[in-house]
């Protein structure tokens, strides 16, 4: 659909979409898609929705309108299974694993790519803790587009070879995500790198919200009473509250809203710490470690926006330890055949305890997001292992001796 302007999602100023834009350039605001969705109103309707493309494109009416010689950059990505849990009633796992790339990330770089593409850039960059980085490198693969991503130097394996095979430019950075994203802040104007780093471009947020879409169609648009979703940058929950929104007004949904709750690692808990606080935006996390590594993000760009959701909704913030996301990791694969993203994993911990402490009931419908595949995490899944459970040191041959000492 034709985009009618940028909006900033703090002041409110609208910005022209027919050149690429990064932030809102009085405060730094993300920016929103807005669509003339009121002439949509009554032509479009979750019927016509039947037949179609079982991708994420199948929602094109409410995604950036393209002209009749171009296509999306596409590799299949999205409408993943919901699939129900064998252990809880009223408990859905959606599998986000099973996206190109293995992960949710898909879903926004086949937008941003798609634009970029359309803008006619030629150079993207992202800082990137894994996930992101191999779909932008995919994306751009697909678009003959030059990708330049800055990924920590420990992140996990698979991350790093499949940039490095889609043909993307590789830096490796002594540090978290946050180092890495200074240095293409630093660096992208004298490259001549456009900026697609989580929420400093619009449409990445496009992609990840046809999860609402999804979850919506997927439950017979009837949405659930709780959605958990594991949050370093938090686009997919920003996306998803975004497409109630527009479901509403298309007249798809009514005001109904499910509970929006985030989960992190105990080692990097930003948002949960200002939930916790009462407070509008988070601080700098100190010392970020977790084995999860798409949790480890010291501070996230639209942390306003995921404290907002949470609170709109009667949401809540949830911790999980790394010692918890590894039972877990373990557990959802043996009982539900899901081997989870330590992320994903890091759902069931959530629902466990929100579950105990009564916050939700066993009647209540709740979606669990698995944000991507544990094949991404093998190294990281067995060097946690090692640690949570160290072998006991081998007993060698005292040099030459025999007998009884």
């Amino acid at each position: 659909m034709r985009i009618s302007y940028l909006e900033c999602t703090r002041c409110g100023e609208h910005l022209s979409a027919d050149q690429p834009q990064n932030v809102c350039p009085k405060d730094g605001g993300v920016l929103y898609v807005r669509y003339d969705l009121a002439s949509l109103k009554g032509k479009l309707r979750p019927e016509n929705l039947s037949g179609r493309v079982a991708s994420m494109w199948r929602y094109a009416e409410v995604l950036p309108e393209l002209s009749k010689d171009e296509k999306p950059v596409t590799l299949g990505e999205g409408f993943t299974p919901m699939l129900a849990s064998r252990e809880y009633a009223n408990v859905y796992i959606k599998d986000e694993g099973l996206n190109p790339t293995g992960s949710f990330k898909a879903r926004g770089m086949s937008v941003a790519v798609t634009m970029a593409r359309h803008y006619g850039l030629k150079k993207l960059a992202a800082p990137s803790a894994g996930n992101a980085g191999g779909a932008l490198a995919a994306y751009a693969a697909a678009a003959g587009i030059e990708a330049y991503i800055f990924m920590p130097k420990d992140v996990p394996l698979a991350n790093r070879m499949e940039c490095d095979y889609y043909g993307a430019h590789v830096t490796l950075v002594d540090g978290l995500i946050s180092d890495c994203g200074r240095m293409v802040a630093e660096r992208k104007d004298k490259e001549g790198w456009f900026d697609v780093s989580t929420l400093k471009e619009p449409f990445r947020v496009e992609g990840k919200k046809t999860m609402g879409y999804e979850v919506a169609e997927q439950m017979g648009w009837k949405l659930p009473q709780g959605i958990i979703y594991p949050t370093g940058g938090g686009v997919g929950m920003i996306g998803m509250w975004k497409a109630f929104d527009e479901m509403e007004e298309l007249g798809w949904i009514g005001s109904e809203r499910p509970k929006m709750i985030t989960v992190q690692a105990a080692g990097c808990a930003p948002i949960v710490k200002a939930w916790e606080e009462g407070k509008s935006a988070s601080e700098m996390w100190a010392g970020a470690a977790t084995f999860a590594a798409g949790l480890r993000v010291p501070k996230a760009y639209g942390d306003y926006l995921i404290l907002q959701i949470l609170k709109k909704s009667q949401g809540a913030a949830v911790a999980a330890t790394d010692e918890e996301i590894l039972a877990a990791t373990r557990h959802w694969a043996s009982v539900e055949g899901v081997f989870a993203a330590p992320e994903g994993a890091a759902s069931l911990v959530a629902y466990r305890k929100l579950r105990a402490s009564g916050f939700f009931r066993p009647e209540d419908k709740v979606v669990l997001f698995n944000t991507g595949s544990a094949y991404k995490y093998l190294d990281m899944i067995e060097a946690q292992e090692k640690t949570a459970r160290p072998e006991p040191p081998t007993v060698g041959n005292i040099g030459g001796i025999i007998g009884p000492y």
